[in-house]
């Protein structure tokens, strides 16, 4: 028998490789996909998103509904605009849509996708969120350490006090980022990291820049991570400012590690866990411990403490302040209301929140029209399913944009106005079962943290009312006050806030 030719061979490879492609082109053809732009070669759908993708996608989802698929380059994309989408993608399918894309943010930035926000869905990560949420935010833990909070959030007016005297504007950001560090600093990390000193390891500056480019690079759509051919020539820049970042944020963790770990070595029998950078190394060394926290992991969980205890805080409190100056007859309405609940003689305590209606009202508010994460990250499909009878493959990645859904006009009326009343009378939280408002997420992947954000975020309005009168610098009139936003992780104001402050309660408040 005349053995097979290598032409007989080749024909036979051509034949199965062409039934494949033509049985993947009629698979795909059946599938039912969500309605969207058309994707151009390459670069998918890139060309329609403009400097803030989630402001495109809103204006795209106007267009094809709120259940989109648009392409990132070569990968699916749902895009979820509507409080029904979001509802599905986060709870109704939130097992499905558990996963994270593997970025290269994740990579560089949080250890090899070693933090709770990148890390994929699996023992590694649902360890890590019980840690969260029994462990470092447990309702006891933050209990004890309200002693720090109502310290840091006396100190705060001080120095928006000192600082008037100088009779100059105040950059307010400033001070919200010190007061959130240093909430965050003493509970996570033992002690204020950041005081200006011989002995600092980063000053207050730096570490606000560091942040500000930790949020920035992990919201970035880098081309690279979408479009194969460009994975490896960073035409972005943003792959090298990634590695930059984390060598900084490497040293600054060592010498937080190397810290808690001497005074360990040195108090031996006698050491006890006394902050949460202590509780994750006495969890490192726990052999019951279903996968082993290595050192990089004690390190991606505190970058997750430090990033998420701050940001979140300063850029609503930021916004919210904005807004309230653009609308003096709000300011006017939550100090009516500050005056007959606390009167003068104090400051606003955590306690008495549940009895500002309006002041939680007003956050919420400034959560709903400028969400802090204004595009939850990115999910992953971890196999094939159906959203509202379409086909969503394995592998698509999911956008639930908050940014749309908060403006929903069959929720809210009037969406697009900063409207503080609405929330009076209507039950809507933002503990994430309330899909209307989800300033921390939703579902299994919902921010752990978020207790002790609202915490700070409220009491903080509550005091910067209560303590100060408040004057747009140079004769500015509110119409005038830039609203514009920088798009990355999170959504922080472009121009800082400034404004001109006076106490308004008695100067004794205002001492140490």
């Amino acid at each position: 028998m005349e053995a097979p030719t290598w032409a007989a061979y080749a024909v036979a490879w051509l034949v199965t490789i062409t039934l494949v492609l033509i049985s993947s082109h009629l698979r795909r053809r059946k599938l039912n996909l969500p309605p969207g732009p058309k994707p151009w070669p390459i670069i998918g759908n890139f060309n329609l998103l403009g400097s803030h993708p989630h402001r495109s996608l809103h204006e795209l989802s106007k267009k094809y509904g709120p259940v989109m698929m648009v392409r990132l380059g070569s990968v699916p994309a749902l895009v979820g605009s509507s409080v029904e989408m979001a509802k599905l993608c986060l709870k109704t399918h939130d097992l499905v849509f558990a996963d994270r894309p593997k970025t290269a943010a994740g990579k560089y930035v949080t250890y090899n996708y070693s933090n709770i926000t990148w890390s994929q869905y699996g023992p590694y990560w649902r360890q890590a969120r019980r840690i969260f949420l029994m462990e470092l935010f447990s309702a006891k833990r933050l209990e004890s350490y309200e002693y720090i909070r109502v310290e840091e959030l006396n100190s705060f007016p001080r120095g928006m006090y000192e600082h008037s005297l100088t009779c100059k504007a105040i950059p307010l950001k400033d001070h919200l980022s010190t007061l959130s560090m240093n909430v965050i600093s003493r509970m996570a990390l033992g002690k204020r990291y950041l005081d200006e000193g011989e002995s600092s390891i980063m000053m207050p500056d730096e570490f606000q820049k560091m942040i500000d480019e930790v949020f920035l690079l992990n919201g970035v759509f880098n081309l690279g991570d979408w479009i194969p051919c460009l994975k490896y020539f960073d035409v972005q820049g943003y792959v090298t400012r990634m590695k930059s970042l984390a060598k900084k944020l490497d040293r600054f963790l060592d010498h937080v590690l190397d810290e808690h770990n001497s005074r360990r070595e040195k108090e031996k029998q006698n050491w006890v866990a006394k902050d949460m950078v202590d509780v994750l190394l006495e969890l490192a060394g726990d052999p019951t411990l279903e996968v082993k926290l290595e050192t990089i992991g004690v390190k991606a969980l505190i970058e997750d403490l430090i990033a998420g205890g701050t940001e979140s805080s300063t850029v609503t409190l930021e916004w919210a302040m904005s807004e309230l100056l653009k609308q003096p007859r709000i300011i006017a309405k939550a100090v009516e209301e500050l005056d007959s609940v606390i009167g003068k003689e104090r400051w606003v305590q955590e306690k008495d929140i549940q009895n500002l209606t309006y002041i939680r009202a007003i956050v919420k508010e400034t959560m709903r029209l400028h969400p802090v994460v204004p595009m939850l990250v990115p999910r992953l499909a971890r196999e094939d399913v159906q959203v509202k009878g379409y086909d969503i493959p394995k592998g698509t990645i999911v956008l639930v944009n908050t940014f749309s859904s908060q403006r929903d006009p069959n929720v809210y009326e009037r969406p697009e106005e900063f409207w503080p009343e609405r929330f009076i009378g209507m039950n809507i939280d933002v503990k994430g079962q309330d899909f209307e408002l989800l300033p921390f997420g939703s579902g299994r992947r919902m921010c752990p943290g978020y207790s002790l954000g609202l915490k700070v975020i409220e009491s903080g309005l509550a005091n910067l009312l209560h303590g100060f009168t408040w004057k747009l610098p140079n004769n500015m009139r509110p119409e005038d006050l830039n609203m514009e936003e920088i798009f990355g992780l999170s959504n922080p104001k472009k121009i800082p806030l400034t404004a001109f402050i006076e106490p308004r309660l008695d100067y004794h408040l205002f001492k140490p």
